[in-house]
């Protein structure tokens, strides 16, 4: 059976591994970013706008996602929700894993009061759109762009 609850600090080791299943590299310094995961995992639980959760099957980490409720001073200033990291392993996928991590983040968005939900994915994810699609995220054209610093 799954359950979805947050994550917690012994759970950083399972995420780092689905992080890198996500990315698609391998970690060469996995214990160095442990580290690091666990004083960013303690500021962000000091704040009260992160989600991160995690889909556990009995006492393994098998799928994770992490909701930013963004304050917003637009119009109605309703808040919006940013979904990022969202990732169910390979070995696990097409169980309903990630549709029930989203549903559960998307839960907490309307008890926020959260006007939507935003989320970007890599164009070449089409299986991960496809799966977006089916809960109701829309393709809305838009342009996407990152800079790294």
């Amino acid at each position: 059976m799954i359950t979805i609850k947050q994550i917690e600090a012994q759970d950083l080791s399972g995420l780092n591994q689905l992080y890198h299943e996500l990315m698609g590299t391998p970690s060469n310094e996995q214990q160095m970013n442990e580290q690091l995961m666990q004083k960013t995992l303690q500021q962000m639980k000091k704040q009260s706008h992160y989600y991160v959760l995690g889909a556990y099957d009995q006492d393994e980490l098998v799928g994770s996602v992490m909701g930013i409720e963004c304050l917003d001073l637009l119009g109605s200033c309703e808040p919006f929700m940013v979904v990022e990291n969202v990732i169910v392993s390979e070995r696990v996928r097409r169980q309903g894993i990630g549709q029930k991590l989203m549903l559960k983040i998307e839960h907490i968005a309307k008890d926020l009061g959260c006007a939507y939900i935003i989320l970007v994915s890599g164009d070449q994810r089409k299986e991960a759109h496809r799966f977006y699609e089916k809960l109701g995220f829309r393709d809305e054209k838009v342009q996407g762009y990152r800079k790294h610093l």
